[in-house]
């Protein structure tokens, strides 16, 4: 169960050398979370039918992955032409873009506090600070007044995180405030640069931020999914692996 809880998928030959037991014992397992209607059986495990409806905190979140993080920002910020418009959403991956723009010649709008304070001394940024309420241990900037100050400008390049990506279920995000705004600045740019380390494939949250058709470019790590790379590529994504 709590494999299922952390993943969207599990692996029978997986589960059993982890925890040291027979695959039928696993199988059998599977087949009662089955019955339970918390997981559906697939070839060689189960995919999960639960989704995962808290975030753990920020300040978790930034200690996890931090190697792909930094090498995702890196590609990310190489995207980004001198002169630009950007929208940045919050988030510990987008905090990381935020800190590898800090010398550029470029107009950012962050939505959180972090990316705010990040950039506050950059020399040659022209800051723009949105309007709203901030969400607290996130430190994110939220509410109509956000969506209505990304609303009334226009971007060359939106810079989205999100809590899952799939093909399937395309970007999804635990609050429902922070789905209005990444919507609303995704409305209002001319690209979408989706940044997400592989654990979000693994992930479906609450709420649907947009299908992954509506994305223009994936940065991740090569620890995506095959089959999630295929599919976004199909879908007319540009996926980008940051070595």
């Amino acid at each position: 169960m709590e494999a299922l809880v952390t993943s969207d998928s599990v692996s029978v030959a997986e589960l059993a050398a982890e925890h040291g037991v027979s695959e039928m014992t696993i199988r059998r397992d599977l087949d009662e979370l089955a019955q339970q209607g918390v997981a559906r059986r697939v070839r060689g495990g189960a995919q999960s039918l639960l989704l995962r409806g808290e975030e753990p905190p920020f300040g978790v979140r930034e200690r996890e992955s931090t190697g792909a993080k930094r090498r995702i920002a890196a590609e990310a910020a190489a995207l980004i032409a001198d002169g630009e418009a950007v929208v940045l959403d919050g988030g510990t991956t987008a905090l990381e873009v935020a800190r590898a723009l800090h010398d550029r010649r470029l107009t950012v709008l962050p939505l959180s506090l972090q990316s705010i304070l990040a950039l506050a001394d950059a020399p040659r940024v022209r800051l723009v600070l949105p309007g709203g309420e901030v969400r607290h241990g996130e430190l994110n900037v939220t509410g109509p007044l956000t969506v209505a100050t990304i609303g009334g400008l226009r971007f060359d390049t939106a810079v989205i995180g999100c809590c899952g990506l799939s093909a399937e279920h395309g970007m999804t995000a635990h609050d429902l405030a922070d789905v209005a705004v990444k919507q609303a600045a995704i409305g209002s740019a001319r690209r979408v640069i989706a940044v997400a380390d592989s654990s979000k494939f693994r992930q479906t949250a609450f709420a649907a931020v947009c299908p992954a058709g509506r994305l223009d470019v994936l940065i991740t790590d090569d620890g995506i999914p095959r089959d999630q790379h295929d599919a976004l590529t199909a879908a007319g994504v540009t996926v980008r692996v940051a070595a």
